[in-house]
């Protein structure tokens, strides 16, 4: 008989071991869980509380003309919402609609609210991951520059630089931008998110440069490129000077602390010694003003939407507090704290990953 060994089972082999996570990792992990559902529930409540304030009849906000001829219709929607029961029971009705997607109905398009924000986030998302990974990437990079090149020529006019994008209004820079680029020069297209009379590709995701990628409409593709780049560095003009500044500052905390000079004297190339000991221990402020720029980007495109007719929730939000669409801007409300308790939450993690004291706290 063949003796079983760690040889006889190929998924363990010598030197390899299953890496679980930590004590310290899982507490810290179940602390922030449990405050992520806290704090969800208290949205909702605060949410429940402004729409029993609102003036008016939740019914006739929702039904619309139909609540004046209608009385059937008036009274299955109370029942259907629990609207003729105790405020504690409409808040459990209320919860119990949530968890289910039941988001009430658009007056504006009538349609649910959650069928709108599945159509309009999508375009939002895209305009938002794009700006912010242009955030990202020069605003980092710019700051690691400008630490680096300290009080020299180079480290004054990225904090000029830095100081203009986070100084200028962002729908004053769309306008410009857009009169620039678009009516004057005519390198990219001036409105929406393809050309008119172009198709998009079929919907897998809703974003229309993943679509076309996925079912190689690359002249698609390269349309939605065009429309895309103009308001995505328009948006992120911003978070690339605040980036920037906040990089700087947290490089400069920690590039002349007793290890990176260490590294510098075991004759390590000073691109590693910056890249490897430096950033990774300036990370920790860069990631929160990380996060909540993309919190702001996703939850904050109103003006920028509405400039180049970018038609996602930043726009939809807008329509539907003039039209004072109480179902809509509950959905919207909704959905901004979703997006910033899910960054916090992200947030958070990616702290415990970076310093592993933070975990113990």
């Amino acid at each position: 008989m063949t003796s079983a060994g760690p040889a006889a089972n190929p998924e363990i082999q010598p030197g390899w071991r299953l890496r679980l996570p930590s004590r310290p990792f899982v507490r810290f992990l179940g602390r922030r869980l449990a405050a992520l559902f806290l704090l969800g529930l208290g949205i909702t409540f605060v949410a429940f509380v402004l729409t029993e304030l609102v003036p008016g009849d939740p019914a006739a906000a929702n039904l619309g003309q139909r609540a004046i001829g209608d009385p059937a219709a008036v009274q299955a929607f109370r029942e259907h919402y629990g609207l003729d029961k105790p405020l504690p029971i409409q808040y459990g009705l209320y919860l119990q609609h949530l968890v289910t997607g039941d988001l009430g109905e658009s007056e504006q398009s009538h349609r649910p609210v959650r069928t709108d924000l599945s159509e309009y986030g999508p375009a939002t998302a895209e305009l938002a991951v794009t700006s912010i990974l242009i955030a990202y990437l020069l605003g980092i990079t710019l700051g690691v520059v400008a630490a680096v090149r300290r009080n020299r020529l180079t480290d004054q006019v990225l904090r000029v630089i830095s100081l203009g994008g986070i100084s200028m209004p962002t729908f004053w820079l769309a306008l410009v931008a857009l009169y620039v680029f678009f009516f004057k020069l005519g390198w990219v297209p001036g409105s929406g998110r393809l050309d008119p009379g172009l198709l998009p590709a079929p919907h897998v995701t809703g974003l229309y440069t993943v679509d076309a990628l996925l079912s190689g409409q690359f002249d698609v593709l390269a349309n939605a490129l065009q429309h895309l780049i103009l308001p995505a560095c328009v948006l992120a003009a911003y978070n690339i000077g605040l980036l920037t500044r906040f990089t700087r500052s947290a490089v400069l905390e920690v590039i002349n602390n007793d290890y990176v000079q260490a590294a510098r004297a075991k004759g390590l190339p000073e691109r590693t010694v910056v890249l490897r000991h430096v950033l990774k221990a300036a990370l920790p402020p860069i990631i929160t003003v990380g996060g909540l720029a993309f919190a702001n980007v996703m939850t904050g495109t109103v003006l920028v939407e509405s400039i180049f007719s970018w038609p996602g929730i930043g726009q939809y939000a807008f329509h539907s507090a003039t039209t004072l669409d109480l179902p809509a801007i509950m959905g919207v409300s909704l959905f901004v704290a979703v997006v910033y308790i899910v960054v916090n939450f992200t947030v958070d993690i990616l702290y415990g990953v970076v310093d592993p004291r933070i975990r113990v706290a």
